[in-house]
């Protein structure tokens, strides 16, 4: 029952072919739904670039107009960036458990546990600061680590520059900053932190973010109202035992082996100056739960866990007990299929809608609870992962419908920054206007002043804008029960009356200036 053991020629390309096989399975799936709601906002701020942005940092945008540049802006080209995230991820995880004295066990174990996760699957076929994030995370941790082997403080310059770059990404980066250097302060390694190269690699993260922290300056710090909006729309129903069992069921296939990574860390005698990374899980439990952070948050640092557990399985589970590595792989390859569906968008929706309803009976409905905190017949990113091309049809046909002079005077209005999003995503080819919008990073693009013939309103509840025009219909209204904005209706409003430019500068006004340092 003996798994060959590979040269250090033969695990690279084992590492390798694993990385492959993940970018071909997301490719594979990247086209079955549409994008989601997230990616359309993503993709309207690649083509604005700027040092920052209302609710997140100004990397990802940036590395959309590159993609969208060499691939362009097609729904598998737009996917493309984080399936290759994805791969990258692999290769690390490889080379962690390769510098960490892994062989073929310790390899196969570690970057499986990583392609079967539900977690990481549904991670690296979403278009969003995610994947990067997690992907920092591990760099980061493969960095500590490489500190605390080698007793070589000249890391912290790598680590520092890793944490610069990845919060100009996702500002989260900075909880997990901080449990490092707990964990780090917890453990005899302490003497690392009074090292000049921390100093250094701090020093050289802070200049990184420095354009990002001047712009949240000049646009009256957004990121702190975000923060406070996600707070109480979604962060008030986060609770604690919620929080800590999707901990076990994010990365369901692999838990026995994160949990023998975190015992290899933390117990085994022989390693025990690597101590501050099974600490530094443990300090980034606590900072979330105290900070209400959502049960995602904490995937970057399983990744660094799961190579423990490689290393630990390899380890112990030797000679005739070596079997159980076997039986490891088949039951997570066994719960990985199972939970499939939840992962990647391999189902129609229809036909999810009943995976689902079904998978309730099993206890598995922690991937149906959004971020209302309630119970929905599908996971939340796929009813945002349809309705948008239905709805950009409707905006479309709608202004084909106009005068070449009413198309020349004609303003979109969208509600909020999926809608507004998806249409310019759908139509920008189609010569419409942008869509103006309240919504996020939309308001910072709205037009001081406007002036128009017609107005093409997205909204569930037009009663606002009847009083301002002369003639106002119902031009489409998308229906589909999965779509999350299921109802949402497109108005044709003509005859605009003398009141709704000066309400509708004032209301760009008042948008805009909560972002215009006085």
């Amino acid at each position: 029952m003996r798994i060959r053991n590979f040269n250090k020629t033969g695990l690279w390309l084992l590492i390798c072919l694993i990385a492959i096989i993940k970018l071909l399975i997301h490719l594979m799936t990247s086209e079955n739904y549409e994008l989601q709601r997230d990616a359309y906002l993503y993709i309207a701020q690649a083509h604005h670039l700027d040092f920052g942005y209302i609710s997140i940092p100004p990397l990802l945008p940036f590395l959309i107009s590159i993609m969208e540049f060499i691939f362009g802006d097609s729904v598998l080209a737009m996917r493309l960036l984080p399936a290759i995230i994805g791969a990258l991820s692999i290769i690390i995880i490889g080379k962690f458990a390769l510098d960490a004295g892994g062989k073929t066990w310790a390899v196969l174990i570690a970057c499986l546990a990583f392609s079967f996760s539900p977690a990481f699957l549904r991670s690296n076929s979403l278009l969003q600061p995610v994947s990067l994030n997690q992907f920092f995370w591990l760099l980061s941790s493969y960095f500590i680590f490489k500190l605390l082997q080698t007793k070589d403080t000249k890391y912290w310059i790598h680590i520092g520059i890793i944490w610069g770059i990845g919060f100009l990404n996702k500002y989260s980066i900075v909880f997990l900053s901080l449990a490092f250097i707990l964990g780090i302060l917890v453990t005899p390694q302490r003497q690392f932190l009074r090292s000049r190269h921390f100093l250094y690699g701090m020093g050289i993260g802070f200049l990184i973010i420095l354009p990002n922290l001047v712009w949240q300056h000049m646009h009256n710090w957004p990121v702190v109202s975000h923060m406070a909006e996600l707070y109480k729309n979604q962060l008030v129903n986060v609770h604690i035992i919620d929080f800590i069992s999707m901990q076990f069921l994010m990365n369901m296939p692999g838990v026995l082996i994160w949990i023998a990574g975190l015992v290899y860390f933390l117990f085994l005698r022989e390693v025990k100056h690597y101590r501050a990374l099974g600490f530094a899980y443990f300090f980034l439990i606590l900072i979330l739960i105290l900070f209400r952070g959502k049960a995602y948050y904490t995937l970057g640092i399983y990744s660094m866990l799961f190579v423990g557990g490689g290393l630990f399985l390899e380890k112990y589970l030797t000679g005739y007990k070596v079997i159980f590595n076997y039986i490891v792989l088949v039951l997570m390859a066994c719960a990985t299929l199972i939970m499939l569906p939840f992962s990647l968008p391999v189902y129609p929706l229809e036909k999810m809608a009943q995976f689902s309803g079904e998978a309730v009976k099993f206890g598995m409905e922690g991937a149906l609870r959004w971020e209302d905190g309630q119970l929905h017949a599908i996971p939340q990113d796929y009813a945002d992962m349809t309705g948008w091309k239905e709805l950009s049809d409707i905006v479309l046909a709608t202004y084909n419908r106009l005068s070449e002079e009413e198309k020349s005077q004609c303003v979109i209005y969208a509600e909020n920054y999926g809608q507004a999003g998806a249409v310019r995503y759908h139509t920008h080819k189609s010569g419409l206007p942008e869509p103006i919008s309240f919504s996020d990073s939309f308001v910072l693009w709205a037009p001081e002043k406007i002036t128009l013939q017609v107005f093409i309103y997205i909204n569930d509840d037009p009663s606002e804008m009847y009083r301002f025009f002369g003639e106002m219909v119902e031009a489409g209204r998308v229906i589909n029960p999965y779509f999350r904005e299921n109802g949402i209706a497109v108005y044709l409003c003509k005859h605009p009356k003398d009141e709704f430019i000066s309400f509708a500068r004032n209301k760009i006004k008042e948008h805009k200036s909560r972002y215009l340092q006085e």
